[in-house]
């Protein structure tokens, strides 16, 4: 590795060590005290980088099945980002100590006096919400380690069994991650809210995994492209085709919300819109008028034009604010739930997301750093 681009890379971790370590530290009073706010909190920062690990997964595994230069060049970043998803099962075990905080199923007096909690109560329960917690990391885990495997092994050799290998497992495996992800987010975020359900919401986590990935991607590329070895293989039409993903999944992330508001609001029951009363009762309209123009409106206008995929800063400055607007995004989704009246700003939700995402980044950084930048000797590799 570059000796210039190492050390960059070395600051960049030493500032998220830093970063999570800082923001750790300030969440302790939160976990000593039992704090609600700082269970919800962490809960909503958890989600958005756990997010982006398994978007990274996804993203990863369309490329093996699908091919495409913009993939070659940032397989690694995905990686890496996908790698993290041992060290965030770890990261998840303050939300067990809060689980009654933030689950009222979990609660047995609310238990007794709700009667659809009771129906529940078979598959909404501590050991079901432990077990399977469990065992969907472990299978996000052996997923993860077999590509990241194989893709190493096809750098050491020119034959194209490990390329096989990884074609045979990704089409399953797509449908693996989005059943597990279904049951997880279910668990982790759906049932924060236990009346209410939809069919649609695993796909609006999942596509907003994937976009979030994506975003990353364009960033970390803008970030190091001028480093060897990227200097030399970086084109503008690996920047138009990152345009295009993100033109795709824009459209298609607000296509699934609006649809999942629609059939909810026609049903126009209380099971059904209790959800969304929730997330447009006061302030939180201030909020939804930020999603729709920066992770839709500004987004979807900009990206149609060509000069706004293959120059390197408009792409750029897209990806950091869809990147940004899906954070909020995420906060939407896992904060009304405790706070319906609208938004609750607390110290809390900056301390819990950064001391996640710093360490996220740092063993982020970590696994980029142990191997080469670019894949070799994959039989479909084309970087110009």
């Amino acid at each position: 590795m570059n000796s210039t681009l190492a050390a960059q890379l070395n600051r960049a971790q030493l500032a998220a060590i830093v970063v999570g370590l800082i923001g750790f530290a300030l969440c302790i009073p939160g976990f000593i005290g039992g704090s609600t706010q700082f269970f919800v909190s962490y809960l909503f920062g958890y989600i958005f980088w756990l997010g982006l690990s398994l978007g990274c997964l996804v993203v990863t595994m369309i490329h093996v099945l699908a091919g495409g230069r913009w993939g070659n060049i940032t397989r690694r970043f995905l990686e890496a980002g996908f790698m993290t998803l041992p060290a965030m099962a770890i990261l998840f075990l303050p939300i067990f100590a809060g689980i009654k905080k933030l689950y009222p199923w979990a609660c047995s007096p609310i238990v007794a006096a709700d009667k659809t909690l009771q129906n529940k109560a078979a598959y909404l329960n501590i050991p079901g919400f432990v077990t399977r917690m469990v065992i969907i990391f472990a299978i996000w885990s052996i997923l993860g380690f077999l590509l990241r495997k194989w893709s190493l092994q096809q750098d050491t050799t020119t034959d194209v069994t490990p390329t096989k290998r990884m074609r045979k497992l990704a089409g399953p495996a797509v449908i693996i991650y989005t059943l597990t992800v279904t049951f997880a987010f279910i668990d982790w975020v759906m049932s924060l809210e236990p009346d209410w359900d939809s069919t649609m919401f695993a796909i609006i986590i999942c596509i907003g995994q994937i976009l979030v990935a994506i975003t990353f991607a364009v960033l970390m590329l803008a970030w190091l492209k001028n480093f060897p070895p990227f200097d030399s293989v970086v084109t503008t039409t690996q920047f138009h085709q990152f345009g295009n993903l993100m033109l795709a999944f824009v459209m298609f992330w607000t296509y699934v919300m609006f649809g999942q508001f629609l059939i909810n609001w026609s049903g126009n029951t209380p099971k059904e819109i209790i959800w969304y009363h929730h997330r447009i009762a006061g302030g939180w309209k201030w909020l939804i008028a930020a999603l729709l123009a920066f992770h839709f409106v500004m987004p979807f206008f900009l990206l149609l034009f060509r000069s706004s995929k293959r120059k390197l800063p408009p792409l750029t400055a897209l990806a950091a604010m869809i990147f940004a607007a899906h954070i909020l995004a995420d906060y939407w989704i896992v904060v009304p739930a405790i706070h319906s009246t609208g938004p609750h700003i607390s110290w809390f939700d900056f301390t819990a997301f950064f001391g996640v995402g710093g360490v996220w980044f740092a063993i982020f950084i970590a696994l980029l750093k142990r191997h080469e930048l670019l894949p070799r000797n994959d039989p479909r590799i084309e970087y110009a």
